[in-house]
């Protein structure tokens, strides 16, 4: 289990660069987002 299982964000500027990089990292970690 991740430490942010359970967990949805809204993540914006996800697309490319530091937003997506961030987005993987908050998913490895369990976080679902919208």
């Amino acid at each position: 289990m991740g430490r942010l299982d359970n967990k949805v964000a809204v993540i914006t500027g996800a697309g490319s660069g530091v937003g997506r990089e961030h987005a993987l990292l908050l998913a490895s970690e369990g976080l679902k987002s919208l």
